[in-house]
């Protein structure tokens, strides 16, 4: 290629993508103002968006504006083939490149949505990896608690197992969502869908013990409203926190395969294991559709089947 031409084409290529990266921008204003995502949900979005606005430009030297539905598929092809994407990934996706061109459709922008024959791959119906209540004993007793950090670390695990939160809902907790006297948390969900729930007694008192002998010396001379902070007073991240429970779970002997999950999997299903109704676990997960819930029935029912062929005479 001559070398005019290849300057050229470089060109065009750099102006497709800044456009693109300019439509994104609009939408993703629009998801945050209209939705009320979280900061991590639009992440995402723009992840996965900027990727095909990339492929788009290195493939075809084409804005976003100009993908047909033949392009969407090659993408996909190309994410699964050469990228190896899973079917979650592939599903993620999709599912933001839909919402994308439905808001160019609404715009204005686009006279055809061309996601619109394009289909969601299956999920193969994974059980989530969960921890036995000997683990999760293990796990809750492995924080040095004579240290101030070991007393904020079994305060965070302790509340985490008794309600289920999301991480990153444990983690952004402010004080005044946590009431002492009432037993109860206040969770900010996704779409910014509030829940209240209970607390039990354990990881009421270990809050108290926190709040009161703990957090105001990790905070020295700083005011942050954050519930958990680090010891330079300043708000804990999922990752630290993350790191903090693997550290832990080696700690205390406990060998099966963790994920950032795994306590919310437990809270569920042992709450089922000792009878309790799925719809109020869907309500204290936050679940908005029961389906989603129902997944944990199947481990429970895994569950009584060991019980029943290791006790039963004839298991």
């Amino acid at each position: 290629m001559p070398w005019a031409d290849f300057l050229l084409a470089v060109t065009k290529n750099l102006r497709n993508l800044m456009n693109s990266a300019e439509i994104l921008d609009e939408f993703l204003d629009c998801l945050w103002l209209e939705d009320g995502l979280s900061r991590n949900t639009l992440d995402s979005y723009r992840r996965d968006l900027l990727k095909f606005a990339a492929w788009m430009a290195r493939q075809h030297n084409l804005s976003v504006l100009e993908a047909t539905h033949a392009d969407i598929q090659a993408f996909l092809a190309d994410l699964i083939s050469n990228q190896k994407a899973k079917a979650a990934s592939s599903r993620r996706v999709i599912s933001s490149l839909k919402r994308l061109f439905r808001y160019l459709l609404r715009q204005g922008a686009i006279t055809v949505d061309p996601t619109l024959q394009i289909v969601f791959p299956r999920l193969p119906r994974n059980l989530p990896k969960t921890l036995t209540e000997k683990d999760v004993e293990k796990l809750l007793q492995s924080p040095d608690v004579d240290k101030p950090l070991g007393v904020r670390d079994r305060t965070m695990l302790e509340v985490l197992y008794a309600s289920g939160l999301r991480v990153s809902e444990l983690v952004g907790l402010s004080v005044q969502q946590v009431s002492l006297d009432m037993g109860v948390v206040r969770v900010m969900g996704k779409g910014n869908k509030e829940r209240m729930v209970p607390l039990g007694e354990d990881a009421l008192e270990w809050l108290r013990r926190y709040l009161m002998d703990v957090r105001p010396v990790l905070l020295g001379n700083k005011c942050h409203d954050a519930m958990f902070v680090t010891r330079r007073g300043t708000e804990m991240t999922r990752q630290m926190f993350w790191y903090l429970i693997k550290r832990y779970a080696r700690h205390g002997g406990v060998l099966r395969q963790l994920s950032p999950h795994t306590l919310r999997h437990a809270f569920a299903t042992h709450l089922l294991n000792h009878g309790a109704d799925l719809r109020v676990v869907q309500l204290l997960l936050g679940h908005a559709d029961i389906s989603t819930t129902q997944i944990y029935t199947h481990v429970a029912r895994e569950r009584l089947k060991q019980i029943h062929a290791k006790h039963h005479p004839r298991g």
